[in-house]
């Protein structure tokens, strides 16, 4: 059975069962032997990233060099995730780099993300306990270009039940608007919710505009009946947790101040 993709300015013939004779006529499956005999050992330790790359790519071009592609694609975006966060106008600029490699390059990303969302899916999350969350965001999240708002939807067993993009620009307290989370919230029938939003820039140090904005959202979230668990900053290589720094507790109390009546300072 042979699957054609197209390749460069040929077609490239995808064996799913390739005879020995083909194997033999292909100078560089030796190669690639090796490199999936490394992976079968020991998975990607001792890789280089142009090799993981380049061990990607036979999936797409079972035949031929895929190591030109691969170094060429993580000398132009630096590393494997540059690869994969690259557009496919971007890749396809990439030497060697066909339809059917761009197609298996963004296919790892979105698998990636989907993964990432299931498990984050399947576990329980608690004040200062989001590990999988962190990890789903810092996916989906740390390559955006523009600074995007989200929220986590968290049900009454402490599972991440939904994830909703709310706002994107630069956040302020005027574009974050407290009725929109908790409008959402309620049609989730959500019993906590994360908040989340990336740093372009890579700071992950929070602005007096992030603590503002969720000050003011553990405030309402208390006439809500929802809890406010954590605010997530993502940067390129880091995250910030509220929750982590005492910040959402700090929040709480000010909050419980707040609804008792007593002056908050």
């Amino acid at each position: 059975m042979r699957i054609c993709f197209p390749e460069e300015s040929h077609i490239v013939e995808y064996a799913l069962m390739p005879d020995k004779r083909n194997r033999q006529s292909d100078p560089h499956e030796g190669h690639r032997e090796r490199l999936r005999q490394r992976f079968q050992r020991n998975g990607l330790a001792g890789f280089h990233d142009y090799e993981v790359i380049e061990l990607l790519l036979t999936l797409a071009r079972p035949r031929g060099d895929t190591k030109r592609a691969g170094k060429g694609a993580v000398c132009t975006f630096g590393s494997v995730r540059g690869v994969l966060d690259a557009s496919p106008a971007d890749l396809s600029a990439v030497a060697g780099m066909g339809d059917a490699s761009v197609f298996v390059i963004k296919f790892a990303r979105a698998l990636a993300e989907y993964y990432y969302a299931e498990r984050m899916q399947q576990n329980t999350v608690s004040l200062g306990n989001s590990r999988e969350v962190v990890d789903y965001l810092r996916v989906s999240m740390a390559s955006l270009d523009r600074e995007t708002f989200v929220v986590v939807y968290v049900d009454a067993q402490n599972r991440p039940m939904a994830v909703d993009e709310l706002f994107e620009g630069t956040l302020t307290s005027s574009v974050v608007y407290p009725r929109e989370v908790f409008k959402k919230a309620l049609e989730h029938r959500a019993a906590a919710i994360i908040l989340a939003h990336n740093h372009p820039s890579g700071c992950i140090e929070p602005s007096p505009e992030d603590r503002r904005i969720t000050s003011d959202l553990v405030v309402a979230a208390g006439y809500m009946d929802v809890d406010v668990l954590d605010h997530i900053i993502i940067g390129a290589n880091g995250h910030f947790s509220f929750a982590d720094h005492g910040l959402i507790r700090e929040y709480r109390e000010r909050a419980r101040d707040f609804h008792e009546g007593r002056r908050v300072i």
